[in-house]
């Protein structure tokens, strides 16, 4: 059952999300073997989607939530469909050369997900998988944000945020041949603003407010201004990218 966490808070998520770097996506088209088609699985507003066209003719991007495919920009390379990750009949069997699930595939249903990509990667073909995780610094900002993750939303995260991704994928199930692949990091530079917008798309965040009738932001926010303040108004920050690669 798709669990939509993200549709209320759609175009926060496409103003306020990171996007990846494009040494990533460069390193994925040399692993794949043929450059026709690609599937980006639940794309979101279609980031991954879009940097994928400078690599291959025609890029698929597929999301359950029809309301984050409105946030998403046209591009006459890009199809997009509302389609949930575990079942998208209108893409054909033995016709995708790479799929990418950028920073979602902890919400799947692994066995019929995994079935899915059996069906439509083309023999040879690459599936890939990532989440960004925070560095561990120790600046006032970065304490704010520990703050704020574990201290006040700890018990709303999600189940499957607890199980996968704060244990950065080491455990989940990815029955393929796994490739090795280099480090790779995203960075930001943020004003308080942008810290805030977010922070406001973690999926813990609504299902505070939800149950607390309460933001949870106000908790935090003079504080978190003040550490932006403190480094000029501008904070540089990074996260490591959790990958993992495989072939079919």
């Amino acid at each position: 059952m798709f669990k939509d966490l993200f549709s209320n808070h759609a175009s926060a998520y496409a103003k306020y999300r990171p996007t990846y770097p494009e040494e990533l996506f460069a390193f994925l088209a040399a692993q794949s073997p043929h450059h026709h088609r690609a599937w980006d699985c639940a794309t979101g507003n279609g980031q991954a989607a879009r940097s994928l066209v400078d690599y291959f003719a025609e890029v698929v991007a597929t999301d359950a939530s029809a309301k984050q495919l409105e946030h998403a920009a046209a591009h006459p390379k890009i199809k997009y469909l509302v389609a949930p990750a575990e079942s998208c009949p209108e893409i054909a069997a033995n016709s995708i050369d790479l799929i990418t699930v950028a920073s979602a595939i902890h919400w799947f249903n692994f066995e019929k997900f995994y079935d899915e990509v059996r069906r439509v990667l083309r023999p040879g073909g690459v599936i890939a998988a990532w989440v960004f995780r925070e560095t561990d610094e120790h600046r006032e900002f970065d304490q704010v944000l520990r703050k704020f993750q574990k201290e006040i939303l700890g018990p709303y995260w999600p189940e499957e945020t607890q199980k996968w991704i704060m244990t950065e994928y080491k455990t989940l199930p990815f029955p393929f041949t796994e490739i090795k692949s280099p480090e790779f990091r995203v960075n930001v530079e943020w004003t308080a603003e942008d810290a805030l917008g977010y922070l406001a798309t973690w999926s813990a965040t609504p299902r505070y407010i939800a149950e607390r009738k309460q933001n949870p932001l106000d908790l935090i926010r003079e504080d978190l201004i003040r550490s932006v303040q403190n480094e000029g108004g501008l904070v540089r920050r990074g996260w490591k990218l959790i990958l993992k690669v495989g072939r079919l």
